[in-house]
């Protein structure tokens, strides 16, 4: 078992063979062949990091670096956009997980005002 497979699965109590895991080097997903984080995917995570959503952002931020770096290696031209690779691996949480919204100065400004 390589040390990102053990990272994959160190935190996991569904059985690996259910799960929609990571199929490297081509970052798709092994069950249902969409690019990884698939929805399932998603869903899964956000479910095992729910106590500790930091882990969860400092465990996508790895898996985005590793498919930056095998994906640029199979294919430098197709690689995609740096922001859509971290659309597709940091974005949908931040959009997703009501505690890491990013408040808008609009929305501070309303508040400060009905204080």
């Amino acid at each position: 078992m390589t040390g990102q497979q053990r990272r994959l699965t160190a935190h996991r109590t569904v059985p690996a063979r259910l799960e929609h895991l990571p199929m490297r080097p081509l970052w798709l997903c092994r069950r249902c062949g969409q690019p990884w984080p698939c929805g399932a995917a998603k869903a899964a995570l956000v479910v095992e990091y729910r106590d500790s959503l930091v882990s969860l952002f400092l465990y996508l931020a790895g898996c985005l670096h590793d498919a930056i770096d095998d994906l640029h290696r199979l294919n430098p031209s197709v690689t995609g956009s740096s922001a859509d690779m971290f659309d597709r691996f940091l974005g949908w949480p931040a959009r997703h997980i009501h505690a890491y919204r990013v408040r808008t100065i609009t929305a501070v400004r309303n508040e400060e005002a009905s204080s």
